[in-house]
């Protein structure tokens, strides 16, 4: 036998060698009156384990493709072909064929754990239920007599929304646009996989920070986009590594989170802003700012952003509802040149036709009501109680064996035991005393941080999620038997 599984693929040898025996019996490779190799042979002749073979086997025999008969070895099933048997697709060979890939294994762990009713959550990164203005939507939404036509709406959103979005961002963060200009998307997460599918081809460079939310996405490698990670200090990335990686990889694309960035609370510093804007207009390299967070800001004071700097329409701008009303209303937005909006907004008609008409009827309302201004402020207020109450019981339950970061806005905290842990059994003995987080590691390259986001539990319990964490990290220091990460 020629062939020979692919040792450097990422699917595992037994996989390849099932898949290779499936499509040999489709293409008439193997004769459904012929006895298969014994796993022995078979072993032998492509330089495998007997065990691979034999796990191959298996899974041929749990789809009903082979038959193995102890003494008679294994041969094709005499009736795959036959009316009375009933083949079951191969499902795990499609979902592993599949271009998009799935989250990484850690975060699915946490969201199905997080579905717990009695964990501590410090790791969603949405608000909690007392912050969110059910109140005001239910009498807002009572009191509207008819919200207008059921049909399709505009490719790029409801207009009316779009009008009060450009007088939103307009009066909350100084940024001119119009109607024409602006995309509605299902949250930013939507407006993401928008720009990576439309603006940009497999093979090209990008570049995010490190750490980043962005990291975590599987988007990107699912588009074969090569990843630069960019350093983070308190102060945002330095523009001076732009440079010095565009000469290197030709950049084609920044992607950035300027304002108490996610996962590490960072701000980057005007100067920064300053010099990243220069740079892009230099190179051409267009900026995707992402901006979820500014508006929390806890002194009510709102940075500039890139987009309201941006006087060559070198920034893809990005923002939500998620953050700062209810992640559930799925409303978000891209600002953007015209042409650029129509190119994603012809995408996203492809694939949705369009979004639906009630989030946006609700959003408009909300947004052009008095009770926004009033809840914004509730956000803030709330927001900082938790940020304090979490850097309380650091100081209560850690003092001097942590660091980390106060942020002055949004709703996450980034910090590092002093003393080295392994962060997956760090997680289990957290998870198992009943508080969640997540490891730095799923946000890049830095090891040894955790991320915690104080803005989905309540002040009161804060306190005894953290008091579980440091239980489990004693646990662990004490107890590590596996090579620190």
């Amino acid at each position: 036998m020629e062939w020979r599984p692919d040792r450097t693929a990422k699917k595992a040898v037994y996989k390849q060698i099932a898949d290779y025996i499936e499509q040999g019996i489709s293409t008439g490779l193997f004769s459904p009156e012929s006895v298969l190799p014994s796993e022995r042979l078979l072993a032998k002749e492509i330089g495998v384990n007997r065990s691979t073979v034999v796990a191959a086997y298996d899974e041929l025999q749990s789809l009903g493709i082979v038959e193995r008969k102890k003494g008679s070895g294994t041969r094709i099933s005499t009736d795959i072909w036959g009316v009375s048997h009933k083949r079951i697709p191969n499902w795990g060979r499609y979902m592993e064929d599949g271009s998009f890939l799935p989250n990484l294994p850690l975060v699915q762990r946490i969201r199905t754990e997080n579905q717990n009713r009695h964990l501590i959550n410090l790791s969603s990164g949405e608000l909690s239920p007392s912050l969110l203005p059910s109140e005001q939507f239910k009498t807002m939404m009572a009191d509207i007599p008819f919200l207008g036509h059921l049909g399709y709406d505009h490719q790029q959103g409801n207009m009316s929304l779009r009008e009060t979005i450009a007088e939103h961002v307009k009066t909350y963060k100084n940024i001119h646009t119009s109607k024409s200009s602006i995309l509605i998307t299902s949250g930013a997460q939507q407006a993401l996989h928008l720009i990576i599918q439309c603006l940009l081809k497999s093979g090209d460079t990008i570049a995010i920070e490190d750490p980043s939310y962005c990291y975590s996405l599987p988007v990107f490698q699912s588009a074969g986009l090569n990843t630069l990670l960019l350093p983070m200090d308190q102060y945002g990335i330095n523009p001076d590594d732009v440079i010095a990686f565009h000469k290197k990889h030709r950049i084609r694309m920044l992607f950035l989170n300027p304002d108490y960035q996610n996962p590490t609370g960072a701000k980057m510093s005007m100067a920064r802003r300053k010099k990243i804007l220069e740079i892009s207009t230099e190179l051409g390299i267009p900026i995707i700012e992402d901006d979820p967070y500014s508006l929390t800001s806890f002194n009510g004071k709102v940075s500039n952003t890139l987009k309201e700097m941006d006087e060559n329409e070198n920034v893809l701008y990005i923002s939500s509802l998620s953050k700062i009303v209810a992640s559930g209303l799925r409303i978000g937005w891209i600002i953007g040149p015209k042409s650029v909006i129509e190119r994603l907004a012809d995408a996203k008609q492809q694939v949705d036709f369009g979004h639906s008409i009630f989030p946006q009827w609700a959003a408009n309302e909300f947004l052009k009501s008095s009770s926004f201004d009033e809840h914004v402020y509730k956000i803030r207020q709330g927001l900082k109680e938790r940020r304090d109450e979490i850097v309380k019981s650091f100081d209560r339950y850690l003092k001097e064996e942590i660091d980390y970061f106060i942020p002055e806005g949004g709703i996450h905290i980034w910090c590092r035991p002093k003393k080295s842990v392994n962060e997956n059994q760090l997680l289990e003995e957290s998870m198992k005393r009943g508080v969640s987080f997540v490891p730095g590691s799923v946000f890049g390259s830095q090891k040894g941080y955790i991320r915690f986001t104080f803005g989905r539990e309540e002040t009161s319990v804060i306190n005894e999620g953290i008091a579980r964490f440091a239980e489990a990290l004693h646990y662990c220091q004490q107890n590590d038997k596996s090579p620190a990460t």
